[in-house]
């Protein structure tokens, strides 16, 4: 499984929208920043059809170290849960096996299939 990282990720918005990659860095920079400010607040954050941020706590336990069986006490501390919006469920697991390309445009409308015989509400 490749990984892509930050930079190539900011690349492919510069080459997809015709701006600099100084520009598209900044806000990509940006808006993970407020993500990290708003967690540590304590503020869910919700982006529609993407996904769902949201700070929990965990409970304090008693963990067991594997190497000595000894136990260990494991204080409470925050986490972030992650739950994937609609868009990113589908095109994690499509109903068309061959359709694996996420059906998302950067700087666009993204395109929804309409079922056959519907109609169109424009």
């Amino acid at each position: 499984m490749p990984t892509i990282t930050k930079k190539e990720l900011i690349d492919r918005i510069a080459v997809e929208t015709n701006l600099s990659r100084v520009e598209i860095k900044r806000v990509v920079q940006a808006l993970l920043d407020q993500v990290i400010v708003e967690l540590a607040r304590d503020n869910r954050i919700e982006l529609r059809d993407f996904g769902i941020f949201e700070p929990k706590l965990r409970a304090p336990r008693t963990a067991q170290n594997p190497r000595t069986l000894e136990r260990v006490a494991v204080p409470a501390r925050r986490t972030v849960k992650f739950k994937a919006g609609r868009l990113m469920s589908e095109s994690l697991n499509p109903k068309d096996k061959s359709a694996m390309e996420p059906k998302v445009v950067v700087g666009g409308a993204r395109k929804r299939p309409v079922a056959a015989g519907a109609a169109s509400s424009k």
